[in-house]
């Protein structure tokens, strides 16, 4: 129970398949006691079918790109927890249009948003979550990705804004560290799941990983959930400002 007692709050939850889920599952598990945030009503009537296996969980709605939102959202985490333990930023988003073709043709518009829901969110859920996490030894962890570091096929815009997100865990690892806040982040290799589906060739990269990563095989959702459970917990407690690569190898190969 490497949580028992702990609480923390999951962004991005989606359905069954997201890796986001299957670390609030396994925070879950080991005895975390959790809020999850959902942004639509379609989006509600999953993670409220997804909770029911959880120990009564907090479910609130936000919208990552709305400053009030999020300021609803931590103060109800404030009122029913009292402060934080962990956080977990999942969330990143880029209009479909800008993961196709070449990322010259990026738009302004779609590069701002995917800038502000991919990067920029993580400051600000760090802001707020900071002061219900001072005081005792505290966990944010993000999700990235390996297009934030090379090239990868039709990732463009999201490329950057991973790479933004790879710094920003930087920063914040420097400027919350004083306080016994820890932050980290999990480069995740390919997996199946809702974002991903909106990539161009997606199979082809997960057969290219497959047969060049070290290990030969891709990666699970479950095995990002153990990696996630790992920073999330006091096992990690002289980790910051990392990217953990979960991903069988493939980021060490220079193809």
């Amino acid at each position: 129970m490497l949580l028992n007692g702990k609480r923390g709050v999951v962004f991005g939850v989606a359905n069954k398949r997201s890796l986001a889920w299957a670390i609030a599952r396994r925070a879950s598990e080991h005895g975390a006691s959790l809020a999850l945030t959902y942004q639509g009503e379609r989006i509600e009537e999953n993670v409220r079918e997804l909770a029911e296996g959880l120990n009564d969980p907090l479910i609130l709605p936000c919208d990552v790109s709305k400053d009030q939102e999020l300021d609803a959202a931590f103060a109800a985490i404030k009122d029913r927890f009292g402060g934080l333990d962990f956080l977990v930023h999942a969330v990143a988003f880029a209009r479909k249009e800008e993961l196709e073709g070449e990322y010259l043709n990026t738009s302004r518009e779609g590069y701002r948003l995917a800038q502000e829901i991919s990067s920029y969110s993580l400051c600000a859920m760090a802001r707020l979550a900071a002061p219900l996490m001072e005081g005792h030894p505290s966990s944010i962890l993000a999700l990235t990705y390996l297009g934030g570091e090379r090239v990868i096929p039709h990732y463009n815009v999201m490329g950057v804004a991973k790479a933004a997100l790879d710094m920003s865990v930087r920063y914040l690892a420097a400027d919350l560290g004083p306080r016994g806040i820890r932050v980290n982040a999990i480069s995740a290799g390919p997996i199946k799941t809702l974002a991903s589906a909106g990539i161009r060739g997606f199979s082809r990269i997960l057969e290219h990983m497959r047969e060049h990563a070290p290990l030969r095989r891709n990666v699970d959702q479950s095995e990002v959930a153990d990696s996630a459970l790992f920073l999330l917990s006091d096992l990690s407690r002289g980790v910051t400002g990392e990217i953990l690569h979960v991903d069988s190898g493939y980021h060490i190969v220079g193809m």
